[in-house]
C-alpha cells in the first residue's frame, strides 16, 4: 500500500478546512434597496445600521439580503437576513447567536 507524504495530507486537510469555514461563515450579499420599488439605492440611504430600524425617517432604504440584481431591481432575496439561506458544505441551516 502506498504511503502519502505528510505535506500532501496537511495541504489537503487545509483545503477542506478553508472551504468549510468560508462556505458556512459567509453572510449573504447586503444591498440598500427601496422597499416599495425594490430599486437599488446608494448605501447612505440605508444609514449605518446593520438592518435594524433606528426610527429615523431620513433614510428611505432598507437592507435587502441575497438575491440578484437585474435592471437596477433586486429579486430572489429577502429584507429579513435570517430568511436567506447561505448554504455551504457542512452547514446545518440553523444558526446560533
Amino acid at each position: 500500500m502506498r504511503r502519502l507524504r505528510s505535506s500532501t495530507v496537511v495541504l489537503g486537510g487545509m483545503g477542506v478546512l478553508a472551504a468549510t469555514i468560508t462556505a458556512c461563515g459567509s453572510d449573504p450579499d447586503k444591498r440598500c434597496v427601496d422597499p416599495v420599488t425594490r430599486e437599488t439605492l446608494p448605501s447612505y440611504e440605508c444609514g449605518s445600521g446593520g438592518g435594524d430600524d433606528d426610527g429615523s425617517s431620513t433614510h428611505r432604504g432598507s437592507y435587502y439580503y441575497g438575491g440578484s440584481i437585474r435592471d437596477n431591481r433586486v429579486s430572489g432575496g429577502s429584507f429579513d437576513k435570517k430568511a436567506v439561506d447561505t448554504g455551504g458544505f457542512g452547514c446545518s441551516g440553523s444558526g446560533g447567536g
